[in-house]
């Protein structure tokens, strides 16, 4: 069936709007899109977006991710194998990452990883007949936040939620960064990795994010207040 932008979409469903912005100029397909012959179809259940200027997906609820080239995920090291390394991205497979995917590194300068490691890397090769690769450097062959991450707490959470803090209107993390100092690495796998100066902050923050999922913006802010204020030995 034929859809438009901010229609509930089904799988086998396409839209005409995508395929016609294509012809003028570049468009980018994410998650739940794919283009066949002449059309764009629907891969999944959800809701079909679009961010300007070109950018279309499908706003669905799921838990397993499915692999989507240049997002940024958490992986965590599970195998070593020759030249690379098995990543669990929390997909149908591991992820492949090899040593010379490090900022620096080389045959001799090998990157120190090891199994259990937790990674954030960047997904450089996703398609369903290939496997999926990672890569912890930039277009310009550096790190930047990119690499292992150290210490800290991981959890999971829904790939919605992953989305809504990300969303630069969402009030979270600004709200949190006024209460108190953490670092926080989101994978678009559903992986949160945050570190801050005490495990009782660190636990803190995670129990906001996970909070946060069905709550309104007004309604984060006054959680956000309520858990600093219980920090402080204030309960409110």
């Amino acid at each position: 069936m034929k859809v438009k932008i901010g229609d509930v979409v089904l799988p086998g469903d396409y839209c005409d709007e995508i395929t016609a912005d294509g012809v003028k100029s570049k468009v980018v397909l994410g998650p739940g899109l794919r283009k066949e012959v002449d059309h764009v179809y629907i891969m999944k259940a959800g809701v079909l977006r679009k961010r300007n200027p070109n950018t279309f997906w499908v706003d669905s609820y799921q838990k397993r991710y499915v692999p989507s080239r240049s997002e940024n995920v958490i992986g965590i090291v599970v195998q070593k194998a020759g030249d690379l390394y098995r990543v669990d991205i929390g997909g149908s497979c591991t992820a492949a990452l090899s040593y010379l995917s490090f900022e620096g590194a080389t045959k001799k300068n090998r990157p120190e990883v090891q199994i259990g490691d937790v990674i954030y890397a960047k997904m450089l090769v996703a398609s369903k007949d290939m496997e999926p690769e990672l890569v912890c450097v930039d277009s310009h062959g550096k790190k930047g936040r990119l690499g292992v991450l150290n210490d800290g707490f991981v959890f999971k959470c829904s790939l919605n939620l992953i989305r809504k803090i990300l969303n630069p209107i969402c009030p979270l993390l600004e709200s949190l960064k006024n209460e108190w100092p953490f670092e926080l690495a989101a994978g678009m796998n559903g992986r949160i990795w945050i570190k801050a100066n005490t495990m009782r902050e660190t636990i803190a923050v995670g129990y906001a994010i996970l909070g946060a999922e069905y709550l309104s913006d007004d309604e984060i802010k006054t959680m956000c207040t309520n858990i600093a204020s219980i920090l402080a030995g204030h309960v409110s």
